[in-house]
């Protein structure tokens, strides 16, 4: 299944990729399918977005694939180096830095997809 890359599309992976890494920082596993798709859906309806089921599990699948492959890129191994990328609660700092190169990881994971 591919996707037009679009801002959304890329921000729900970021979100998603951010997920996993914290998972992995707190528990030393990654996230499981349905954690997954329950981040997703979670943050879909905090946003404002829809996306069909299959579009949250491909998006799913896509960071499960990515997150091990670059998080040591932005150093982001421990819950103290993750703080930074959020603001209110679980919401992404935008203007992060870290979020920033996380996202553009990821949109440009979306690109060769489509």
């Amino acid at each position: 299944m591919t996707f037009p890359v679009d801002i959304t599309r890329a921000e729900l992976l970021c979100y998603l990729v951010v997920a996993e890494f914290v998972a992995m920082a707190r528990t030393g596993e990654w996230l499981r399918t349905d954690h997954l798709v329950e981040s997703g859906r979670i943050w879909c309806n905090a946003n404002g977005a829809r996306f069909d089921w299959q579009e949250r599990i491909s998006l799913g699948q896509i960071a499960a694939e990515l997150a091990p492959r670059v998080r040591g890129t932005f150093g982001l191994t421990r819950e103290r180096s993750l703080v930074p990328l959020f603001v209110d609660g679980w919401m992404l700092d935008r203007e992060s830095p870290g979020v920033c190169g996380i996202y553009e990881v990821c949109a440009a994971r979306l690109r060769r997809s489509t």
